[in-house]
């Protein structure tokens, strides 16, 4: 009885922390308070920023133009969900917008809107549109909380109680939790979640990037760029945390019709 009693509880406490993340409507399990979130990132963010290379963004037109890009899809969505009375869900975030000199084609955020590009993905993108691509597409993982949910999953798959979040910060199999559902140090390992956050986040992004005044359409031939640089070298999709850069460009074709809607030039 007492067992059940306990399994009981657990669902109760499962359903209370559903949640849907914005413009998919896509129900998902959240079980940690953002502020927990926030506190790991933010630790975790400083100490990435202290042992790389940051880019000066007040003498350098390439940081300058990330933190642009990244402040103007930042404050499109901002009032996007104020105006759909999702305000408090992102009211804790402070935006950072930061350039990494490194050679990897690579950008990433952070729950709280730490975002980080690498040098190495400015030749692909190439203009500030195709930026404004892989800017939305990272802030998407934020404003979706799809590090609270990979988290939420590493945590029930290790058998670790979420009640003391408190202490998650402290607790060693907590972090590599954390750090694998960020991609740190390893990868994700369910696969399929991974790329089901990836095209999420790709749907977000193409509307976020769209909110700004920034062409969507410029999201189809970038990731056409990308296809074309791993020659053919990069793992079968079932192999892959991401999906394939052909699975993208498909997926961004058929959503142009919605994203253009919320395009307004500037």
């Amino acid at each position: 009885m007492k067992k059940i009693a306990l399994i009981f509880t657990a669902g109760i406490g499962l359903l209370a922390a559903c949640s849907r993340v914005p413009i998919t409507g896509r129900s998902q399990l959240n079980l940690l308070p953002e502020s927990t979130m926030q506190s790991m990132a933010l630790q975790e963010y400083q100490s990435f920023l202290s042992s790389n290379k940051v880019v000066s963004q007040t003498s350098n037109k390439d940081a300058d133009m990330v933190k642009r890009v990244g402040q103007r899809i930042a404050g499109a969505v901002t009032t996007y969900m104020n105006q759909h009375n999702m305000g408090n869900q992102i009211a804790d975030y402070k935006w950072e917008f930061n350039l990494v000199d490194s050679k990897d084609v690579n950008a990433w955020c952070m729950p709280g809107g730490k975002v980080v590009v690498y040098t190495g993905l400015l030749p692909v993108t190439q203009n500030e549109t195709a930026l404004a691509c892989v800017m939305g597409h990272e802030i998407a993982h934020a404003i979706a909380r799809h590090g609270n949910e990979r988290m939420s999953q590493g945590l029930i798959a290790q058998g670790i109680q979420v009640a003391g979040t408190v202490a998650l910060g402290k607790n060693p199999t907590a972090v590599n939790v954390f750090n694998q559902a960020f991609g740190i140090g390893g990868n994700l390992g369910v696969l399929a979640f991974s790329r089901q956050n990836e095209l999420e986040a790709d749907h977000l992004g193409v509307i976020f990037m769209a909110m700004a005044g920034y062409n969507p359409q410029e999201s189809i031939p970038f990731w056409q760029r990308m296809a074309n640089m791993s020659n053919g070298q990069k793992p079968p999709e079932f192999m892959s945390t991401h999906p394939s850069d052909a699975r993208r460009v498909q997926q961004l074709q058929q959503l142009m019709p919605e994203a253009m809607q919320y395009y307004k030039p500037r």
